[in-house]
């Protein structure tokens, strides 16, 4: 059976909160398999890597938004804020443990285990996901005090993206 591999980080508000077996057991009786886990404490380099602060075109695309038609100066205030979130993720990341999985299962994985996990702002993810049910923060209250949403999990959002973050957080079995 040919299989699809997704990349889920229990950030450090899911650690702390003690949400690690429970997010993983929602991932098992959706039939995903853990591959590869890892607690931890996540380097700048790591952290740095995952989300590139030299990248222009990544602190743009920051929110999947559509970009075109865009002024210069619109862009660039996307850009400057978008670069201000980027780093609090850093600070966030870095703040305390975090577990990296890779979570593996048939093709449509990567997609299973966004759905299991939500929308990426908690207060717009449904009852049933694991940010829906566990989710305490926002985007407008993450924005009030400077800082990072704090929403519980990390996963990736393409099997390409899924691709280069296990390579980034599991370089041993690249």
């Amino acid at each position: 059976m040919v299989q699809e591999k997704s990349f889920v980080m229990i950030k450090p508000d899911g650690v702390k909160r003690g949400l690690t077996d429970e997010i993983i057991k929602r991932l098992m009786s959706a039939g995903l398999e853990i591959t590869a886990r890892k607690d931890m404490s996540a380097s700048e380099e790591i952290v740095a890597k995952h989300y590139p602060l030299n990248d222009k075109d990544y602190i743009l695309g920051l929110g999947h938004r559509d970009l075109t038609g865009l002024s210069e100066g619109e862009l660039t205030a996307i850009y400057d804020k978008n670069l201000k979130i980027v780093k609090a993720i850093h600070q966030y990341i870095q703040s305390g443990p975090v577990v990296a999985m890779i979570v593996a299962g048939p093709i449509g994985t990567v997609q299973t285990v966004r759905d299991i996990v939500g929308k990426t702002n908690p207060v717009d993810a449904a009852k049933g996901t694991i940010r829906g049910d566990f989710g305490e923060d926002s985007y407008a209250k993450s924005e009030a005090e400077s800082r990072s949403v704090r929403n519980i999990v990390h996963a990736s959002s393409s099997p390409k993206e899924a691709e280069n973050e296990i390579k980034i957080w599991f370089p041993e079995l690249s």
